[in-house]
C-alpha cells in the first residue's frame, strides 16, 4: 500500500464559555482521524489492422480512442460510486460500514418529494453548510419516477425551463441532479438500488496517473495498430456526515 492516500479528517469542535478574567486558554483536544484510499489501474486497449483504416469510412483509431476515453471516465465515475455507497477504510485499512444512521429507505418504495427533504433534513442535522454545493445521483427509473411528481415538474414549485429544454431535472431542491446508469442493487437482483447525495466534501477522489492513450504500430502483429488507454486512481468516503444513500425500488 505504498501508494496509498491518507485524507485527514478532523471532529466537530465545541465552543465553551470565557468565565473569568484571565482565563487559561482552552485546549479542546479535537480529534484527528483519517481515512485511506488505495489506487489501481484500469485500462482498455483494441487492435486495427492496416486494412481496415482503408476498408472503413471513419478512422477506427480514432473511434477507438473516443471509446476508450470514455470507458475510463466510466471507470472513475464507478470507483466514486463505491466509494460513496459501500465500506469506507481507516488509517489502519479497516473498512468502515456506512452509517445506519445516513441511509434513508429500504427498497421498497422509488424516490418522493419526502425523501429529498429528508435528505436535506439529515445534512442539516450534520451541521453541513447550507451553501455547500449538493448532488443527487439516481437512476434512470428514479428520473422517470421524479418527473411524475408534481413537485419537481409543476412550475409552482421551480422553474420548469430545464425540463422542458432537456427533458429532466438538472438542478431542484437545492441539489444538482445526476442520472447515473452504474449505479448497484443491494439487492443484486435489480429491484432496487442505492442513490446518493453528497457534498464535493463526502469523497476523496486519488488521482496517480491521469487518463493516457498511445497509438502505435506494433511490429510483431504484421504493424497492425495497437491503441491503448490507462489510468491510475482510487476513491474513498472520507466524511460520512456529507453522504447521504438512498435506498429505493426500480420499479415504478
Amino acid at each position: 500500500q505504498s501508494e496509498a492516500h491518507n485524507w485527514e479528517r478532523l471532529a466537530k469542535s465545541t465552543a465553551v464559555a470565557k468565565t473569568t478574567r484571565k482565563q487559561a486558554t482552552p485546549d479542546g483536544e479535537t480529534v484527528w482521524s483519517r481515512r485511506q484510499s488505495v489506487p489501481g489501474t484500469w485500462n482498455v486497449g483494441d487492435v486495427s489492422e492496416v486494412e481496415d483504416i482503408v476498408q472503413m469510412i471513419v478512422d477506427p483509431n480514432s473511434s477507438y480512442a473516443r471509446s476508450h476515453g470514455m470507458a475510463m471516465r466510466r471507470a472513475q465515475d464507478a470507483a466514486i460510486i463505491e466509494a460513496a455507497v459501500g465500506d469506507s477504510r481507516d488509517g489502519a485499512g479497516d473498512a468502515v460500514t456506512f452509517p445506519a444512521g445516513q441511509v434513508i429507505g429500504d427498497g421498497s418504495a422509488a424516490i418522493t418529494y419526502d425523501d429529498v427533504t429528508a435528505t436535506t433534513e439529515l445534512f442539516m442535522a450534520n451541521d453541513v453548510d447550507p451553501d455547500e454545493e449538493k448532488v443527487m445521483v439516481i437512476s434512470p427509473a428514479q428520473a422517470r419516477k421524479l418527473l411524475q411528481l408534481t413537485e419537481a415538474t409543476s412550475g409552482d414549485y421551480n422553474a420548469v425551463r430545464p425540463l422542458t429544454a432537456k427533458g429532466y431535472i438538472e438542478s431542484w431542491m437545492g441539489y444538482s441532479w445526476i442520472v447515473s446508469t452504474l449505479l448497484q442493487s443491494p439487492t443484486g437482483d435489480g429491484s432496487d438500488v442505492d442513490c446518493f447525495a453528497m457534498t464535493k466534501k463526502a469523497i476523496g477522489f486519488q488521482m496517480n496517473k491521469d487518463i493516457w492513450a498511445r497509438i502505435e504500430q506494433d511490429p510483431s502483429i504484421s504493424f497492425a495498430w495497437r491503441v491503448y488507454c490507462a489510468s491510475t486512481f482510487g476513491a474513498i468516503r472520507v466524511e460520512d456526515e456529507q453522504c447521504v444513500k438512498l435506498t429505493l425500488s426500480e420499479t415504478i
